[in-house]
């Protein structure tokens, strides 16, 4: 029996709901991120005593680079749910990038946007 070069249309959508769930996911949190970043739902420093007010915005310039980063990593993870979906729909999705097989449905799974098998994220191509 030959091996199988691609998913069937019907795994393809199964794929398909996996990651627009998870994308559903992502963009709600980033919206959180967002929304913390640009402080709309005030809370902040500006009614608290001046004497913490130094202590305060220290604490609050490093929250809100940790809330930079975190969100720049999240619109990445968006950014490679998308472009699975744009492989979903040219019928690519789930080929390894450098060794051409099918990436096992159990890693897609657990890692829905993948382009390399496990094989050849380790070299071993």
């Amino acid at each position: 029996m030959a091996e199988k070069t691609r998913y069937s249309d019907a795994e393809l959508e199964e794929f398909r709901a996996l990651i627009n769930q998870k994308l559903e996911q992502a963009n709600a949190d980033y919206e959180v991120y967002r929304k913390a970043l640009n402080n709309v739902d005030g809370n902040d420093i500006n009614d608290t005593s001046p004497t913490f007010k130094v202590l305060e915005d220290g604490a609050a310039a490093s929250n809100k680079e940790e809330i930079g980063r975190s969100a720049q990593h999240l619109m990445k993870f968006i950014q490679n749910l998308q472009a699975a979906l744009v492989r979903i729909e040219n019928k690519t999705y789930g080929i390894c990038r450098v060794t051409g097989k099918l990436i096992p449905k159990e890693r897609l799974r657990a890692v829905p946007h993948a382009t390399l098998s496990i094989e050849a994220k380790e070299g071993k191509k």
